[in-house]
């Protein structure tokens, strides 16, 4: 079993900057891959970006060049810098934790970017 906590959600002006920071607990050392997917209102939930244990990473095609992932497999914790916020960001981001093939999920924190 994995247990994700995400944390640093909150409101931001457009243009703005925040950092999510998700950690990790139980069988960590099952996990291979580590990222973020968010979901806003009826919208489907889609990726934002991965990390994978020799931090190869991905992102989705709205966060490129906006977004940085960061692992520290030293603290268990993934990192998501986001930079130049946009109104269209906001959404409940969700972390995930791949371990043997499947998918672990955090709560989600709430990340509301207006004026």
């Amino acid at each position: 079993q994995v247990q994700l906590v995400e944390s640093g959600g909150g409101l931001v002006q457009p243009g703005g900057s925040l950092r999510l920071s998700c950690a990790a607990s139980g069988s960590i050392f099952s996990i291979n891959v580590m990222g973020w997917y968010r979901q806003a209102p009826g919208k489907e939930r889609e990726l934002v970006a991965t990390i994978t244990s020799d931090d190869s990473t991905n992102y989705g095609d709205s966060v490129k060049g906006r977004f940085t992932i960061s692992r520290e497999n030293a603290k268990n914790t993934v990192s998501l810098q986001m930079n130049s916020l946009k109104p269209e960001d906001t959404a409940v981001y969700y972390c995930i934790g791949t371990a043997y093939g499947f998918n672990y999920w955090g709560r989600g924190t709430q990340v509301t970017v207006s004026s």
